[in-house]
Protein backbone atom coordinates (compact mmCIF):
# COMPACT_ATOMS: atom_id res chain seq x y z
CA UNK A 1 0.00 0.00 0.00
CA UNK A 2 1.38 3.80 -0.81
CA UNK A 3 2.14 5.53 2.31
CA UNK A 4 -0.31 8.35 2.72
CA UNK A 5 0.00 11.42 4.86
CA UNK A 6 -2.64 12.57 7.18
CA UNK A 7 -3.69 15.59 5.02
CA UNK A 8 -3.66 13.59 1.61
CA UNK A 9 -5.79 11.19 4.00
CA UNK A 10 -8.32 13.69 4.96
CA UNK A 11 -8.07 15.69 1.42
CA UNK A 12 -8.83 12.22 -0.60
CA UNK A 13 -11.41 11.30 1.71
CA UNK A 14 -12.89 14.81 1.45
CA UNK A 15 -13.46 14.67 -2.06
CA UNK A 16 -15.24 11.27 -2.24
CA UNK A 17 -18.29 12.18 0.38
CA UNK A 18 -18.21 15.69 -1.56
CA UNK A 19 -19.05 13.92 -4.50
CA UNK A 20 -21.18 11.17 -3.21
CA UNK A 21 -23.85 13.23 -1.24
CA UNK A 22 -26.16 9.93 -1.74
CA UNK A 23 -25.53 6.16 -2.62
CA UNK A 24 -26.07 7.07 -6.22
CA UNK A 25 -23.27 9.04 -6.43
CA UNK A 26 -20.82 7.73 -4.60
CA UNK A 27 -21.33 4.30 -6.68
CA UNK A 28 -20.59 6.79 -9.75
CA UNK A 29 -17.76 8.27 -7.39
CA UNK A 30 -16.45 5.26 -6.70
CA UNK A 31 -16.54 3.66 -10.08
CA UNK A 32 -14.99 6.78 -11.63
CA UNK A 33 -11.94 6.54 -9.20
CA UNK A 34 -11.32 3.03 -10.18
CA UNK A 35 -11.54 3.95 -14.01
CA UNK A 36 -8.91 6.54 -13.68
CA UNK A 37 -6.66 3.89 -11.94
CA UNK A 38 -7.32 1.67 -15.19
CA UNK A 39 -10.48 -0.26 -14.25
CA UNK A 40 -12.56 -1.02 -16.95
CA UNK A 41 -16.08 -0.06 -16.55
CA UNK A 42 -18.59 -2.73 -17.83
CA UNK A 43 -22.60 -2.59 -17.97
CA UNK A 44 -25.20 -5.34 -16.58
CA UNK A 45 -25.44 -6.90 -20.05
CA UNK A 46 -21.62 -7.01 -20.87
CA UNK A 47 -19.07 -9.92 -20.26
CA UNK A 48 -17.74 -10.69 -17.13
CA UNK A 49 -15.49 -13.44 -17.51
CA UNK A 50 -11.76 -13.67 -18.11
CA UNK A 51 -8.67 -12.65 -16.48
CA UNK A 52 -8.85 -8.99 -15.40
CA UNK A 53 -5.34 -7.55 -13.27
CA UNK A 54 -6.09 -4.16 -14.52
CA UNK A 55 -9.51 -4.85 -12.79
CA UNK A 56 -13.22 -4.04 -13.78
CA UNK A 57 -16.17 -2.27 -12.45
CA UNK A 58 -19.68 -2.22 -12.33
CA UNK A 59 -22.46 0.17 -11.29
CA UNK A 60 -26.00 -1.03 -10.41
CA UNK A 61 -28.33 2.29 -8.94
CA UNK A 62 -26.73 3.16 -5.54
CA UNK A 63 -24.44 -0.41 -5.64
CA UNK A 64 -21.25 -0.63 -7.02
CA UNK A 65 -18.87 -3.34 -7.69
CA UNK A 66 -15.05 -4.05 -8.84
CA UNK A 67 -12.67 -6.86 -8.64
CA UNK A 68 -9.47 -7.55 -9.89
CA UNK A 69 -8.51 -11.26 -11.53
CA UNK A 70 -4.70 -12.73 -11.11
CA UNK A 71 -3.41 -13.24 -14.60
CA UNK A 72 -4.25 -17.39 -14.32
CA UNK A 73 -7.71 -17.90 -12.59
CA UNK A 74 -9.55 -21.17 -12.49
CA UNK A 75 -13.01 -22.32 -11.65
CA UNK A 76 -11.59 -22.87 -8.09
CA UNK A 77 -8.93 -19.25 -7.56
CA UNK A 78 -10.07 -18.23 -4.51
CA UNK A 79 -11.70 -14.51 -3.16
CA UNK A 80 -10.26 -11.82 -1.25
CA UNK A 81 -13.83 -9.49 -0.94
CA UNK A 82 -14.36 -6.18 0.81
CA UNK A 83 -17.89 -5.51 1.85
CA UNK A 84 -19.27 -2.41 2.33
CA UNK A 85 -22.37 0.31 2.01
CA UNK A 86 -22.93 3.46 -0.02
CA UNK A 87 -26.16 4.95 2.14
CA UNK A 88 -26.12 7.02 5.03
CA UNK A 89 -29.28 7.44 7.64
CA UNK A 90 -31.11 10.50 6.85
CA UNK A 91 -34.38 11.57 4.66
CA UNK A 92 -35.99 10.96 1.54
CA UNK A 93 -38.60 13.15 0.18
CA UNK A 94 -42.13 11.51 -0.38
CA UNK A 95 -44.00 10.95 -3.80
CA UNK A 96 -46.05 14.12 -3.26
CA UNK A 97 -42.76 16.29 -2.31
CA UNK A 98 -44.04 19.38 -0.91
CA UNK A 99 -46.97 21.40 0.78
CA UNK A 100 -47.78 24.98 2.21
CA UNK A 101 -47.83 25.41 5.71
CA UNK A 102 -48.45 28.60 7.19
CA UNK A 103 -47.22 30.52 4.15
CA UNK A 104 -43.97 28.52 3.78
CA UNK A 105 -42.99 25.75 1.28
CA UNK A 106 -42.56 22.71 3.34
CA UNK A 107 -40.79 19.47 2.31
CA UNK A 108 -42.31 16.23 2.82
CA UNK A 109 -39.81 13.51 4.02
CA UNK A 110 -39.83 10.32 5.12
CA UNK A 111 -37.29 8.90 7.34
CA UNK A 112 -34.40 6.99 6.23
CA UNK A 113 -32.81 4.49 8.35
CA UNK A 114 -32.31 5.78 11.56
CA UNK A 115 -30.64 9.64 12.13
CA UNK A 116 -29.99 11.10 14.91
CA UNK A 117 -32.86 13.35 14.20
CA UNK A 118 -32.22 16.57 16.25
CA UNK A 119 -28.81 16.47 14.40
CA UNK A 120 -30.75 17.81 11.06
CA UNK A 121 -32.15 21.10 13.07
CA UNK A 122 -31.11 24.09 11.46
CA UNK A 123 -28.13 22.72 9.14
CA UNK A 124 -28.05 24.25 5.78
CA UNK A 125 -29.34 21.19 3.38
CA UNK A 126 -29.24 20.19 -0.13
CA UNK A 127 -31.46 18.35 -2.02
CA UNK A 128 -29.91 15.39 -4.14
CA UNK A 129 -30.47 11.99 -5.93
CA UNK A 130 -31.68 10.81 -9.03
CA UNK A 131 -34.32 11.95 -11.43
CA UNK A 132 -35.92 8.92 -13.83
CA UNK A 133 -36.69 10.75 -17.27
CA UNK A 134 -40.02 10.32 -19.77
CA UNK A 135 -37.07 8.05 -22.03
CA UNK A 136 -36.52 5.80 -19.22
CA UNK A 137 -32.26 7.26 -18.30
CA UNK A 138 -31.62 8.36 -15.10
CA UNK A 139 -29.59 11.34 -13.91
CA UNK A 140 -27.95 12.70 -10.58
CA UNK A 141 -28.85 16.04 -8.89
CA UNK A 142 -27.62 17.54 -6.43
CA UNK A 143 -28.73 21.26 -5.44
CA UNK A 144 -27.29 24.25 -3.79
CA UNK A 145 -28.35 24.34 -0.01
CA UNK A 146 -31.89 25.35 -0.35
CA UNK A 147 -33.83 24.18 2.84
CA UNK A 148 -33.86 23.84 6.47
CA UNK A 149 -35.48 22.15 9.31
CA UNK A 150 -36.06 25.11 11.65
CA UNK A 151 -35.91 23.85 15.48
CA UNK A 152 -38.65 25.72 17.88
CA UNK A 153 -36.98 28.67 19.33
CA UNK A 154 -36.26 28.16 23.29
CA UNK A 155 -38.67 31.26 23.88
CA UNK A 156 -41.50 28.99 22.31
CA UNK A 157 -40.33 25.85 24.58
CA UNK A 158 -39.19 26.74 27.74
CA UNK A 159 -38.64 23.52 28.98
CA UNK A 160 -36.65 22.15 26.23
CA UNK A 161 -33.47 22.72 27.96
CA UNK A 162 -34.30 20.41 31.33
CA UNK A 163 -36.88 18.09 29.97
CA UNK A 164 -35.23 17.08 26.55
CA UNK A 165 -35.81 18.04 22.89
CA UNK A 166 -38.70 15.53 21.71
CA UNK A 167 -39.32 15.72 18.15
CA UNK A 168 -42.58 14.09 16.20
CA UNK A 169 -41.12 12.39 13.00
CA UNK A 170 -43.99 13.12 11.66
CA UNK A 171 -45.07 17.00 12.73
CA UNK A 172 -41.37 18.13 13.14
CA UNK A 173 -39.31 17.23 10.34
CA UNK A 174 -41.05 19.53 7.86
CA UNK A 175 -37.76 21.14 6.22
CA UNK A 176 -38.42 24.49 4.97
CA UNK A 177 -37.74 25.32 0.93
CA UNK A 178 -38.86 29.51 0.96
CA UNK A 179 -41.93 31.11 0.68
CA UNK A 180 -44.96 28.89 -0.54
CA UNK A 181 -45.33 31.13 -3.33
CA UNK A 182 -43.38 30.57 -6.57
CA UNK A 183 -41.46 27.79 -4.83
CA UNK A 184 -41.67 24.00 -6.58
CA UNK A 185 -39.33 21.74 -6.11
CA UNK A 186 -39.39 19.59 -9.00
CA UNK A 187 -38.58 22.47 -10.79
CA UNK A 188 -35.68 23.29 -8.51
CA UNK A 189 -34.55 19.85 -9.05
CA UNK A 190 -34.80 20.30 -12.87
CA UNK A 191 -32.81 23.12 -13.09
CA UNK A 192 -29.89 21.93 -11.54
CA UNK A 193 -30.39 18.49 -13.63
CA UNK A 194 -30.36 20.99 -16.58
CA UNK A 195 -33.54 18.73 -17.58
CA UNK A 196 -37.33 19.71 -18.17
CA UNK A 197 -39.22 19.16 -15.37
CA UNK A 198 -42.22 17.65 -17.44
CA UNK A 199 -39.77 14.87 -18.57
CA UNK A 200 -39.15 14.03 -14.66
CA UNK A 201 -41.70 10.67 -14.29
CA UNK A 202 -40.03 9.68 -11.22
CA UNK A 203 -37.24 10.33 -8.08
CA UNK A 204 -34.90 9.49 -5.28
CA UNK A 205 -34.38 12.55 -3.83
CA UNK A 206 -32.91 12.58 -0.40
CA UNK A 207 -31.88 15.88 2.12
CA UNK A 208 -27.93 16.30 2.37
CA UNK A 209 -26.19 18.27 4.83
CA UNK A 210 -24.01 20.81 3.09
CA UNK A 211 -21.26 21.04 4.78
CA UNK A 212 -17.98 19.65 3.73
CA UNK A 213 -15.51 17.49 5.93
CA UNK A 214 -12.96 19.05 8.36
CA UNK A 215 -10.15 18.39 10.41
CA UNK A 216 -10.21 19.38 13.86
CA UNK A 217 -8.26 18.88 17.07
CA UNK A 218 -5.25 20.64 17.84
CA UNK A 219 -2.77 18.84 15.70
CA UNK A 220 -5.42 18.38 12.67
CA UNK A 221 -5.87 14.49 13.84
CA UNK A 222 -9.41 14.07 13.82
CA UNK A 223 -11.82 14.41 10.81
CA UNK A 224 -15.59 15.64 11.11
CA UNK A 225 -17.75 14.57 8.25
CA UNK A 226 -21.41 13.79 7.12
CA UNK A 227 -21.45 9.74 5.98
CA UNK A 228 -18.63 8.52 7.59
CA UNK A 229 -21.22 5.33 8.02
CA UNK A 230 -20.31 4.06 5.64
CA UNK A 231 -18.10 5.97 3.51
CA UNK A 232 -15.50 5.78 5.42
CA UNK A 233 -15.36 1.50 4.65
CA UNK A 234 -16.17 2.95 0.91
CA UNK A 235 -13.18 4.72 1.00
CA UNK A 236 -10.56 2.70 2.36
CA UNK A 237 -11.86 -0.35 0.12
CA UNK A 238 -11.58 1.33 -3.10
CA UNK A 239 -8.04 2.53 -1.88
CA UNK A 240 -7.59 -1.37 -0.92
CA UNK A 241 -8.38 -2.53 -4.50
CA UNK A 242 -6.57 -0.03 -6.62
CA UNK A 243 -3.25 -0.02 -4.18
CA UNK A 244 -3.00 -3.99 -4.51
CA UNK A 245 -2.23 -6.67 -7.22
CA UNK A 246 -3.89 -10.25 -5.96
CA UNK A 247 -1.34 -12.78 -5.53
CA UNK A 248 -3.53 -16.24 -5.94
CA UNK A 249 -6.93 -14.58 -5.41
CA UNK A 250 -9.48 -12.94 -6.52
CA UNK A 251 -9.97 -8.84 -4.94
CA UNK A 252 -13.17 -7.67 -4.93
CA UNK A 253 -15.11 -4.69 -3.39
CA UNK A 254 -18.93 -4.58 -3.02
CA UNK A 255 -20.29 -1.22 -2.02
CA UNK A 256 -23.81 -1.90 -1.20
CA UNK A 257 -26.90 0.09 -1.01
CA UNK A 258 -30.04 0.40 1.38
CA UNK A 259 -27.50 -1.65 4.22
CA UNK A 260 -29.39 1.57 7.13
CA UNK A 261 -33.05 0.15 5.92
CA UNK A 262 -31.90 -3.89 6.16
CA UNK A 263 -30.54 -4.51 2.86
CA UNK A 264 -33.22 -6.44 1.52
CA UNK A 265 -33.38 -5.22 -2.08
CA UNK A 266 -32.02 -5.72 -5.26
CA UNK A 267 -29.11 -3.60 -4.77
CA UNK A 268 -28.41 -4.71 -1.01
CA UNK A 269 -26.01 -7.22 0.49
CA UNK A 270 -29.16 -9.61 0.57
CA UNK A 271 -30.18 -9.36 -3.34
CA UNK A 272 -28.23 -10.77 -6.18
CA UNK A 273 -25.31 -8.91 -7.25
CA UNK A 274 -22.13 -10.22 -5.48
CA UNK A 275 -23.60 -14.10 -6.22
CA UNK A 276 -24.00 -13.08 -9.63
CA UNK A 277 -20.27 -12.02 -9.98
CA UNK A 278 -19.54 -15.12 -8.49
CA UNK A 279 -21.26 -16.90 -11.38
CA UNK A 280 -20.26 -14.44 -13.96
CA UNK A 281 -16.59 -14.23 -13.37
CA UNK A 282 -16.45 -18.31 -13.23
CA UNK A 283 -19.40 -18.89 -15.71
CA UNK A 284 -18.62 -22.25 -16.52
CA UNK A 285 -17.02 -24.01 -12.92
CA UNK A 286 -18.88 -26.94 -11.52
CA UNK A 287 -20.60 -26.97 -8.51
CA UNK A 288 -17.82 -28.75 -7.09
CA UNK A 289 -15.31 -25.85 -8.03
CA UNK A 290 -16.97 -23.05 -6.53
CA UNK A 291 -17.73 -24.71 -3.46
CA UNK A 292 -14.08 -25.65 -3.54
CA UNK A 293 -13.73 -21.59 -4.42
CA UNK A 294 -15.77 -20.43 -1.69
CA UNK A 295 -14.14 -22.54 1.44
CA UNK A 296 -10.89 -21.26 0.55
CA UNK A 297 -12.49 -17.55 0.05
CA UNK A 298 -12.69 -14.75 3.13
CA UNK A 299 -15.00 -11.78 3.12
CA UNK A 300 -14.26 -8.86 5.17
CA UNK A 301 -17.49 -6.65 6.08
CA UNK A 302 -16.48 -3.50 6.72
CA UNK A 303 -18.56 -0.71 8.59
CA UNK A 304 -17.78 2.09 11.47
CA UNK A 305 -18.31 0.93 15.18
CA UNK A 306 -19.02 3.15 18.49
CA UNK A 307 -15.34 4.42 20.02
CA UNK A 308 -16.02 5.21 23.81
CA UNK A 309 -17.35 7.86 23.99
CA UNK A 310 -15.61 10.15 27.01
CA UNK A 311 -19.48 11.62 28.44
CA UNK A 312 -20.62 8.46 28.36
CA UNK A 313 -17.92 5.70 29.19
CA UNK A 314 -20.57 3.83 31.20
CA UNK A 315 -22.47 2.61 27.65
CA UNK A 316 -19.39 0.39 27.07
CA UNK A 317 -18.19 -2.72 28.02
CA UNK A 318 -16.04 -2.48 31.02
CA UNK A 319 -12.93 -4.19 29.80
CA UNK A 320 -13.11 -4.01 25.38
CA UNK A 321 -12.96 -0.37 25.39
CA UNK A 322 -12.12 0.70 21.38
CA UNK A 323 -9.98 3.89 21.76
CA UNK A 324 -10.21 6.58 18.97
CA UNK A 325 -6.71 6.63 17.16
CA UNK A 326 -5.54 3.24 18.25
CA UNK A 327 -6.35 1.39 14.84
CA UNK A 328 -9.18 -0.22 13.20
CA UNK A 329 -12.10 -2.86 15.65
CA UNK A 330 -12.57 -5.93 15.10
CA UNK A 331 -16.55 -6.50 15.94
CA UNK A 332 -17.70 -9.42 17.84
CA UNK A 333 -21.24 -10.41 18.95
CA UNK A 334 -22.00 -13.74 20.79
CA UNK A 335 -25.62 -13.58 18.62
CA UNK A 336 -23.61 -12.96 15.39
CA UNK A 337 -24.88 -9.51 14.74
CA UNK A 338 -21.58 -9.39 14.14
CA UNK A 339 -20.29 -12.39 12.42
CA UNK A 340 -16.38 -12.51 13.49
CA UNK A 341 -15.39 -15.52 14.81
CA UNK A 342 -11.87 -16.93 16.40
CA UNK A 343 -10.18 -17.77 12.51
CA UNK A 344 -11.52 -14.08 11.47
CA UNK A 345 -9.82 -12.37 14.36
CA UNK A 346 -6.80 -14.46 13.81
CA UNK A 347 -6.68 -13.50 9.71
CA UNK A 348 -7.80 -9.94 10.99
CA UNK A 349 -4.61 -9.60 13.08
CA UNK A 350 -2.31 -10.90 10.36
CA UNK A 351 -3.34 -8.63 8.27
CA UNK A 352 -2.84 -5.57 10.72
CA UNK A 353 0.65 -7.21 11.69
CA UNK A 354 1.30 -7.44 7.72
CA UNK A 355 0.13 -3.50 7.78
CA UNK A 356 1.91 -2.30 10.44
CA UNK A 357 -1.15 -1.23 11.98
CA UNK A 358 -2.62 -1.82 15.70
CA UNK A 359 -5.50 -4.26 16.79
CA UNK A 360 -8.51 -3.35 18.64
CA UNK A 361 -12.30 -4.91 19.41
CA UNK A 362 -15.51 -3.70 19.59
CA UNK A 363 -18.15 -5.89 21.51
CA UNK A 364 -21.68 -4.61 23.17
CA UNK A 365 -21.76 -3.53 26.84
CA UNK A 366 -24.55 -6.61 27.58
CA UNK A 367 -27.49 -4.03 28.59
CA UNK A 368 -27.12 -2.83 24.79
CA UNK A 369 -27.92 -4.83 21.58
CA UNK A 370 -25.89 -3.76 19.31
CA UNK A 371 -26.52 -3.17 15.86
CA UNK A 372 -25.54 -5.50 12.53
CA UNK A 373 -24.00 -5.28 8.90
CA UNK A 374 -23.85 -6.75 5.79
CA UNK A 375 -21.67 -9.14 7.47
CA UNK A 376 -24.28 -11.94 8.13
CA UNK A 377 -26.06 -11.80 4.86
CA UNK A 378 -23.14 -12.41 3.29
CA UNK A 379 -22.22 -15.09 5.27
CA UNK A 380 -25.43 -17.23 5.18
CA UNK A 381 -25.83 -16.36 1.26
CA UNK A 382 -22.67 -18.22 0.51
CA UNK A 383 -21.11 -19.54 3.10
CA UNK A 384 -18.16 -17.62 2.99
CA UNK A 385 -15.93 -17.43 6.08
CA UNK A 386 -16.24 -13.55 7.17
CA UNK A 387 -15.23 -11.45 9.70
CA UNK A 388 -16.70 -7.69 10.78
CA UNK A 389 -14.00 -4.75 11.33
CA UNK A 390 -14.25 -1.12 10.74
CA UNK A 391 -13.28 2.35 12.64
CA UNK A 392 -14.30 3.85 15.66
CA UNK A 393 -16.07 7.29 15.49
CA UNK A 394 -18.54 9.27 17.75
CA UNK A 395 -21.89 10.37 16.98
CA UNK A 396 -22.75 7.57 14.78
CA UNK A 397 -26.26 8.46 12.56
CA UNK A 398 -25.55 12.21 13.14
CA UNK A 399 -25.66 14.40 10.54
CA UNK A 400 -21.95 14.95 11.44
CA UNK A 401 -19.71 12.21 12.57
CA UNK A 402 -16.37 12.37 14.12
CA UNK A 403 -12.99 10.08 13.72
CA UNK A 404 -9.72 9.78 13.71
CA UNK A 405 -7.81 10.09 10.48
CA UNK A 406 -4.88 7.70 11.87
CA UNK A 407 -7.82 5.02 11.98
CA UNK A 408 -8.79 5.81 8.41
CA UNK A 409 -5.76 5.50 7.31
CA UNK A 410 -5.17 2.27 8.94
CA UNK A 411 -8.32 0.91 7.83
CA UNK A 412 -7.34 0.83 4.34
CA UNK A 413 -4.17 -0.64 4.76
CA UNK A 414 -5.07 -3.77 6.84
CA UNK A 415 -7.59 -3.89 3.66
CA UNK A 416 -4.82 -3.58 1.45
CA UNK A 417 -2.82 -6.20 2.93
CA UNK A 418 -6.11 -8.77 3.22
CA UNK A 419 -6.59 -8.45 -0.33
CA UNK A 420 -3.48 -10.39 -0.88
CA UNK A 421 -3.18 -12.40 1.89
CA UNK A 422 -2.57 -15.76 0.83
CA UNK A 423 -4.68 -17.43 4.19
Amino acid sequence: MSELSHQEVFSDFSDLVVASPTSYHAAESVAARLEAAGFTRLGDTDDWAGAAPNGRVVVRDGAVIAWRTPEQVANTTPFRVVVAHTDSPGFRLKPVPSTERAGWCSLNAEIYGGPLTNSWLDRDLRLAGRLVLTDGSTTLVATEPVARIPQLAIHLDRRVNADGLKLDQQQHTHAVLGLAEGTEPLQLLAKSAGVAVDDIRGFDIFFVDSQAPARLGTRGELIASGRMDNLASVWAGTRALIDSQPADGISVLAAFDHEEVGSSTRTGAAGPLLGELFERIQPDATAHERGVSRAASWVVSSDVGHAVHPNYPERHDDAVRPIAGRGPIIKVNADQRYVTDGAGEALWRQCSEAAGVEVQWFVSNNTMPCGSTVGPFIATRFGIRTVDVGIPILSMHSVRELAVLEDLDGLGRVLGSFMVSAQ
